[in-house]
């Protein structure tokens, strides 16, 4: 692909992220495309000038946003594809997809893995629709949408295999409030910002049974750990974990007040089943679907994982959280 031409940019999904997301890129493009599934919401969007449901403080000039809820037709009029739906609802979501791919630059700025293929987003496109690696990247940080909506300083990175498409994108998401960087290590950010989910409800568990800064801290420390050994094992590749598009993400999603699976972690940690969380939670904490994938990833690869053991025994094996972060405790170090 002829990267010198302008190229047409759109963003699909109709959250919080995507909306963080078409914030960011209007601040350097003319117009974006921008696909939402519920037409209602389009319609509602253009009325009042800005998403009705997420990040509902931030105006948009309309004019400048070609909306459609129909995924062919933004396929057809763009060139670079930034797709922030959940994990679980993308594959419904190109159910009615009857346009190539294969000539698109295609950004994922999902942290999820997709069910029952179990495996991670760019492999997927890969896979099922023959978008080279070259023209598969991968958008990740600690960058919270809300923190984005308030213009306070964030941090984002674009991983390619291809450099020149990783800092072509990182030019366009870059502004006076959102610094960002390039990589090519699009499996192992892509596997960290999964697996930085699931390590954020093993905090918010035990935040919601009380315990304090000093365990918390050593949770954290041991996460990291189980995901360098988890993409070391999956992906060999010299990475330091210790970058913030690793560590930090893990960070900040194991912190934020922001962090729906911190949240979602903290509700199970006080008593709320899984379902009666997710139906208050009224949004999607990718780390459910993901403590699954990688548990199930990870029969094949055997690596020693007892954090996420122990998050997958409570959200899928019914077991007491107070007895397995007991017993947790007495394998971190």
């Amino acid at each position: 692909m002829n990267i010198q031409k302008e190229l047409r940019y759109a963003v699909l999904g109709g959250g919080s992220w995507a909306t963080a997301i078409a914030k960011i890129l209007l601040l350097n493009l003319s117009q974006i495309n921008w696909y939402m599934r519920r037409p209602e919401q389009i319609k509602e969007f253009k009325n009042i000038g800005r998403n009705p449901s997420y990040l509902s403080g931030v105006n948009f000039d309309v004019n400048r946003i070609n909306f459609t809820s129909n995924i062919n037709q933004v396929v057809q009029n763009s060139d670079v594809l930034i797709i922030a739906t959940p994990s679980p609802f993308l594959k419904n979501h190109l159910k009615k997809l009857n346009r190539r791919l294969d000539k698109k630059i295609i950004v994922s700025a999902i942290k999820g893995i997709i069910p029952d293929e179990n495996i991670i987003v760019s492999e997927y496109f890969h896979q099922f629709y023959n978008v080279p690696m070259e023209q598969l990247a991968v958008l990740s940080g600690p960058c919270h949408a809300e923190e984005v909506a308030l213009e306070r300083t964030s941090y984002l990175t674009i991983a390619c295999k291809n450099r020149d498409t990783a800092r072509m994108l990182a030019e366009k998401m870059t502004n006076n409030f959102v610094q960002t960087y390039t990589s090519d290590d699009v499996y192992g950010i892509e596997f960290s910002s999964v697996m930085k989910n699931i390590y954020a409800i093993a905090t918010g568990i035990c935040h919601g049974l009380k315990y304090g800064d000093n365990f918390q801290a050593v949770l954290v420390s041991n996460a990291i750990q189980e995901t360098k050994r988890f993409c070391n094992a999956v992906n060999p590749y010299h990475r330091d974990l210790e970058e913030s598009v690793y560590l930090g993400d893990l960070l900040v999603t194991a912190y934020s007040k922001f962090s729906r699976n911190r949240t979602f972690g903290t509700m199970i940690g006080k008593g709320y089943s899984v379902k009666s969380a997710q139906i208050e939670m009224e949004m999607i904490a990718e780390g459910y679907y993901g403590t699954k994938c990688i548990h199930e990833i990870n029969e094949h690869f055997h690596v020693n994982m007892p954090i996420l053991d122990a998050v997958y025994g409570i959200l899928y094996k019914q077991k007491l959280p107070a007895k397995t972060m007991k017993e947790l405790t007495l394998k971190l170090a």
